[in-house]
C-alpha cells in the first residue's frame, strides 16, 4: 500500500510540474508584436437616406497574446447620396474615421470578434461635423488575409451601415 501511494503521488508531482512547465512556456514564448492590414470596405445603409457607401482603411494591430489584439483604424468613407422621406437628394458625406478597438480571436485562432470605438470626421460638400461612432463586427483572418462583416453606426449623421471588408495585412 504505501508503494501505491508513493507510485501515485509521484504521478501527482510529474503531471502537476509537468503542466504548469507547459502553461509557463507557452507564455512566455509567444511573439507579440505589431500587424498592419490594408483594407477596401463596401457597405449598405440600413436606412434611406443614403444608397451605399465605399471606403478604405488602414489598421494597425497589436497582439497582446495568441486570442486577443488591440486595433487601431483610420482611412476614408463616403456615403453616397440618397433621398430623404420627402424624397429631396442629399449630398453625399465623405469622412475619416478614428477608432480603436478590441479584437478577441474565438475559433482556431482565424474566426475573431471585434468591437471598435471612435469618431468620424466629416470632410466634404461643407459637412464640418463629428460624428460618436461604434461598430461590432465578426471576421475570418490568416497570415495574410482578413475578411469581415461589421454594423457601423454614425450617432450625428442619423445613419449606420452593414459593410464587408478585404484587407491584406503583414507583421511589421
Amino acid at each position: 500500500m504505501k508503494k501505491l501511494q508513493m507510485l501515485c503521488l509521484a504521478a501527482f508531482a510529474f503531471l502537476y510540474a509537468n503542466t504548469t512547465f507547459a502553461q509557463d512556456t507557452a507564455a512566455t514564448n509567444y511573439d507579440q508584436g505589431f500587424r498592419l492590414g490594408v483594407g477596401l470596405n463596401g457597405g449598405l445603409p440600413t436606412d434611406g437616406d443614403y444608397d451605399w457607401a465605399l471606403g478604405g482603411d488602414v489598421r494597425l494591430q497589436y497582439d497582446l497574446s495568441k486570442k486577443t489584439s488591440l486595433t487601431l483604424t483610420t482611412g476614408f468613407t463616403n456615403l453616397f447620396m440618397g433621398k430623404d422621406d420627402l424624397g429631396n437628394n442629399i449630398k453625399d458625406v465623405g469622412f475619416i474615421p478614428a477608432k480603436a478597438g478590441f479584437k478577441a480571436f474565438v475559433l482556431k485562432d482565424q474566426f475573431y470578434v471585434l468591437g471598435e470605438l471612435g469618431a468620424g470626421f466629416a470632410v466634404t460638400n461643407g459637412y464640418d461635423k463629428t460624428t460618436f461612432l461604434w461598430a461590432p463586427g465578426i471576421g475570418y483572418a490568416n497570415k495574410y488575409i482578413d475578411l469581415s462583416v461589421r454594423y457601423e453606426d454614425y450617432k450625428d449623421f442619423r445613419t449606420n451601415q452593414v459593410a464587408l471588408r478585404v484587407a491584406y495585412g503583414f507583421k511589421l
